[in-house]
């Protein structure tokens, strides 16, 4: 029996990850390939739209609170655009730091700047979200663009070629994946994980041709509707508890049966998402339990086969060149294995302009990561988060 378990353990175990492993490679390559690029072009240039008529409208919407180390550089970035038809609003979502006086500052140096001022979130919403659909409400343009207010569209021609991309892709959604800021050794290591996650675990070629939620994904730091579809789905009003909005959002444009795209905007916007490890902890502790919906068992099982996958090859391979007798396992597909994750790491990291290093030493970034999904569990069961000195409401969890 024990020989049984080793043999299993050594060789055919490592055989299913190594074709899991596989799997996954081929879902980032063809990722790689179905994120769209940006379509450039000036204003000037052939219309974004394929109806006759003039350039649609944009409105850019920004919630903004306690971000007073970001929301001046945002803001400046906005009003800098070279897109003819467009409005910037910022909502201050009841911020008790510098942020009012920082856009009332901008306001007061450009005109174009619409600021509101937030009221606190009804019973059933969350900040982020009631903050969204009152600026959704105050919008007239027939594009809604949502951006986080510690984003720089560093490109003046960043928002054409996000509507035109939008529209030559015929979407109702466009999400954008800016490139990530990186500053202290946490963010690197945890911060690039985001990417990680979503390009090894979303075959976006499916979404094209089987509209289904469980293939919708989106960014909520970089999020463009179509006014009607955005109407359509309910607005943030329909996940107004959600701690996951954007991820919730494309899943009911999906229900709808309406497109949901992604597109590589990492030359068009740049994002800081946290200052510091133990930001980046807190800020991904919150969503990655609600993004499995509060369920213990699939978010168990999901972390656990990923700890196995990831770290039973390279503990085998490490105990192999460690102990003269070895420990039964065939070399080369542990070899193989850590190959094939090695090469996935780097791909997406590669792929997004992501530092390499921390996809060299994946053991390590995964364990990073691992403390932060447990931290997410754990506060999940007990609901006590908070973000920016909000309590985060959470619904009870649940077995499935």
């Amino acid at each position: 029996m024990t020989g049984e378990l080793v043999r299993y353990l050594t060789h055919d175990a490592v055989l299913g990850i190594l074709v899991f492993q596989a799997a996954i490679l081929l879902v980032v390559l063809s990722n790689a390939v179905v994120l769209l690029r940006p379509r450039r072009g000036p204003p000037s240039g052939p219309r974004p739209d394929r109806a006759a008529g003039p350039l649609p409208l944009v409105s850019l919407l920004v919630p903004a609170r306690n971000e007073a180390a970001n929301v001046g550089a945002c803001v400046r970035s906005l009003l800098t655009q070279r897109y003819p038809r467009l409005e910037v609003l910022v909502l201050d979502d009841r911020s008790d730091d510098d942020t009012p006086a920082i856009l009332a500052r901008e306001r007061a140096r450009d005109a174009r700047l619409v600021v509101l001022e937030g009221r606190e979130p009804p019973p059933g919403w969350t900040g982020k979200n009631w903050a969204c659909h009152q600026l959704a409400l105050a919008a007239r343009g027939d594009v809604l663009l949502f951006a986080d207010a510690d984003t720089d569209f560093f490109d003046p021609g960043a928002v054409h070629a996000i509507v035109r991309t939008l529209h030559a892709s015929r979407a109702d959604l466009l999400s954008g994946l800016p490139r990530q800021v990186l500053g202290t050794l946490g963010e690197k290591l945890l911060v690039p994980m985001l990417y990680w996650a979503f390009l090894a675990f979303t075959p976006l070629a499916l979404g094209l041709v089987w509209r289904r939620p469980a293939f919708a994904r989106a960014v909520g730091q970089l999020m463009a509707f179509r006014r009607d579809a955005y109407d359509e789905v309910g607005g943030h009003a329909a996940v107004r508890g959600s701690v996951v909005d954007d991820l919730d959002l494309a899943r009911r444009v999906a229900s709808a049966r309406l497109a949901c795209r992604v597109m590589d905007a990492t030359s068009l916007v740049r994002c800081r998402m946290y200052r510091s490890g133990r930001e980046a902890a807190a800020g991904f502790g919150k969503n990655l339990f609600a993004a499995f919906g509060y369920a213990i068992l699939p978010y168990a099982f999901v972390w656990g086969w990923l700890t196995y996958a990831h770290l039973e090859p390279v503990t085998l391979l490490a105990l192999h060149v460690a102990l003269p007798a070895g420990v039964g396992a065939d070399p080369t597909l542990l070899v193989a294995s850590v190959t094939l994750a090695l090469v996935t790491w780097v791909v997406i990291y590669a792929r997004l302009r992501l530092p390499i290093w921390p996809a060299l030493i994946y053991p390590l970034t995964f364990f990073g990561f691992l403390a932060v999904a447990l931290r997410s569990f754990v506060d999940g069961v007990r609901r006590r988060a908070t973000w920016k000195g909000r309590v985060v409401a959470r619904p009870p969890t649940r077995w499935i």
